[in-house]
């Protein structure tokens, strides 16, 4: 029997690498995202590709009615979750914290942290009935250090690395593994999002350096996955070589 993975905001970037990988190794995927015709899309494209079973589940992690309408009413043949991975995550602006949007904040809280909960509370249930499952967060290494211009979007990831903490000591009993993974900067469409489609800003992020690449992520997370039931690792700082943190990166 394949095992099945359930992957938010795979319409892109980390997520839609991750789908990729798990895919042409035979897993079954649950793929969401915003985006319709592009998560359709993506579905139809590994099902042929790779002979397997892809759902794909349109919604926003932010709508708590659609996360749980959406994924505590599956299918039978959908129910045996293996792996889930919170992907689904952004950021938006770059500025001080006097001058920032509210609404950016509300809309990386609602989605960062927030859906990342509404999520893992609607699969938890598989996961004890099965009496296994992993759940693997995707932090930052925001989560690691506050940098300049990042005030709420570090605060978001941080909140993620003590969800992780928590979900760890609290479902141990029901033998949930639970891995915190936080990756560097990485050249995807994230810079896109948070300069509000400022290509020249986007750009200039990962000038002089060579990024992570989302199939860098999606390799780790298949590592951290397929590993002895026994070991679960629990907390993963992924970077490029060029940089040392989130805040130190050097340029050559």
């Amino acid at each position: 029997m394949a095992n099945t993975i359930l992957i938010t905001g795979a319409t892109s970037g980390f997520g839609k690498a991750i789908a990729e990988r798990f895919s042409a190794e035979g897993w079954n995927c649950i793929i969401t995202g915003r985006r319709a015709e592009r998560l359709n899309e993506i579905a139809k494209n590994l099902s042929e590709k790779n002979n397997v079973k892809i759902l794909p589940l349109v919604f926003d992690v932010r709508n708590r009615e659609a996360v749980f309408e959406n994924l505590s009413n599956l299918p039978d043949e959908w129910k045996q979750i293996d792996v889930l991975v919170n992907n689904a995550g952004l950021a938006l602006g770059r500025e001080n914290f006097d001058e920032a949007n509210m609404d950016d904040w509300d809309t990386m809280i609602d989605t960062n942290v927030k859906g990342l909960l509404y999520v893992s509370k609607a699969i938890v249930p598989y996961f004890i009935e099965n009496k296994k499952g992993h759940i693997i967060n995707i932090g930052s290494t925001a989560a690691k250090d506050v940098y300049p211009q990042g005030n709420v979007y570090c605060a978001t990831k941080h909140a993620v690395d003590s969800i992780s903490q928590s979900q760890r000591i609290e479902l141990l009993q029901h033998k949930i593994k639970v891995t915190a993974v936080h990756p560097g900067a990485a050249e995807t469409e994230f810079s896109d999002v948070r300069f509000k489609g400022d290509k020249e800003k986007s750009k200039a992020v990962y000038e002089g350096y060579e990024a992570l690449h989302a199939v860098d992520i999606a390799d780790v997370i298949y590592y951290c996955a397929t590993l002895p039931q026994h070991v679960c690792i629990n907390d993963l700082v992924v970077t490029c070589t060029a940089q040392a943190n989130s805040f130190f990166t050097y340029k050559g």
